[in-house]
């Protein structure tokens, strides 16, 4: 592969006459450098494209805005190629509002044709190109000016071979009948993007334990979320530099009511007590003065009697065997969680809506299951090869 001659781009003229020549073609590489520990939005470093003859590192921070280059990430006509992309578009939405358009994901595509889950950029790299990309930058310090010929270098590689890997794996999903699959992923994938980043009042679903509460905590915690959120972006800081999860998770069960036994809770810092413990207080007060009515529901794991128990391993084994047929990891398909809600709906006579049941999942393994669920087709072990078969059941049996 013959490498184009990188370009350095610091201020908006070079931007400019890059966007030009990017315009020139139906798709381009893309990825990022940022640093996160230090700031409510992770700080934008580098954004590297690579396109044909085109290979550019854009010094963000130098330039001090996307330019022109913001209206080709929007632009639906030109597909944007990224490897695990989902910080990048991140980065993008927070600063335009907007996720890039026409985007193709190739850890996302890698594990519809059997490279399997959350494959490595490097090793898909190794296993498709044949080239051995160097990792010695991994934990770079991409804020530091000037960069290194090697960070460069090594920023650069994360676009070079992206284009390549990305008609590979287009012509393999081409020749097992996947683009739609795939296109499919990619608007799910979209979706709860959006989701995620315009729905703040949910981020408290974030924070582990918290279907551990009981409902009344849970509001609490969401009050106390909510603040946090906003103090961090006010101050510019990472959430967990204002008050860690575990510990709003304990102000949420204990509910403090007076500054002395705010200040007694274990791992909230002196300092943060003093400058916010007022607000503290007053959200864990806003949380506890709600309804019951608005506070949140709490999803319950119920214990599956032993014959639904049984129903469900049976499921992840034809799970297995579907995903085995479709070179294709299970875990794409379903959670043992969704296995669980199709028991559970069954022998409640409960509709239920779950990824497997819905778009290429239901045609490749949704169906399936269902049928099995529903004793029309039998489940049975062959004997030369030992795998799983799944038949029709007949009108004998």
């Amino acid at each position: 592969m013959t490498q184009p001659t990188p370009h350095y781009i610091a201020d908006h003229a070079a931007l400019q006459a890059l966007c030009v020549r990017l315009r020139a073609h139906p798709r381009f590489a893309l990825d990022t450098e940022f640093v996160g520990e230090d700031s409510f939005v992770p700080r934008l470093e580098l954004i590297q494209v690579a396109a044909g003859d085109v290979s550019a590192v854009i010094d963000f921070p130098a330039i001090g805005s996307l330019g022109d280059f913001a209206a080709l990430l929007h632009d639906p006509g030109i597909e944007k190629v990224v490897h695990a992309g989902r910080q990048d578009l991140e980065l993008f939405y927070a600063h335009t509002g907007r996720l890039p358009a026409s985007v193709f994901d190739t850890q996302v595509a890698a594990a519809m044709v059997g490279y399997g889950t959350q494959v490595a950029y490097a090793q898909l790299v190794q296993r498709i190109v044949g080239a051995k990309l160097d990792k010695s930058h991994t934990l770079s310090n991409w804020s530091q000016r000037p960069l290194a010929p090697e960070q460069i270098a090594y920023a650069l590689d994360d676009v070079l071979y992206l284009l390549e890997v990305h008609e590979h794996l287009q012509q393999r999903l081409r020749s097992l009948g996947r683009l739609d699959w795939v296109q499919e992923e990619f608007r799910r994938m979209e979706s709860k993007l959006v989701e995620a980043s315009s729905d703040a009042g949910l981020r408290y679903q974030r924070v582990r334990g918290w279907d551990g509460l009981k409902p009344k905590s849970a509001a609490v915690l969401r009050e106390l979320v909510n603040w946090r959120e906003g103090e961090a972006k006010r101050r510019n800081v990472p959430r967990g530099r204002i008050v860690r999860d575990e510990v709003l998770l304990e102000l949420a069960r204990r509910a403090p009511a007076t500054p002395s036994a705010l200040r007694a809770t274990r791992g909230l810092h002196a300092s943060e007590a003093e400058r916010n413990g007022a607000a503290i207080l007053a959200a864990i007060k806003a949380g506890l003065a709600l309804p019951p009515s608005e506070w949140p529901e709490i999803p319950r794991e119920r214990k599956p009697e032993p014959e639904a128990a049984g129903l469900v391993e049976l499921l992840q084994a034809v799970l297995k065997a579907c995903a085995l047929e479709a070179e294709i990891s299970p875990s794409l398909l379903a959670s043992a969680s969704d296995l669980q809600q199709l028991v559970e709906a069954k022998e409640n006579r409960e509709a239920v809506d779950v990824p497997v049941l819905r778009g290429w999942r239901r045609a490749l393994a949704g169906d399936v299951l269902l049928k099995v669920l529903g004793g029309s087709m039998t489940v049975s072990v062959d004997r030369r090869s030992g795998h799983i078969r799944i038949t029709p059941r007949t009108a004998e049996e």
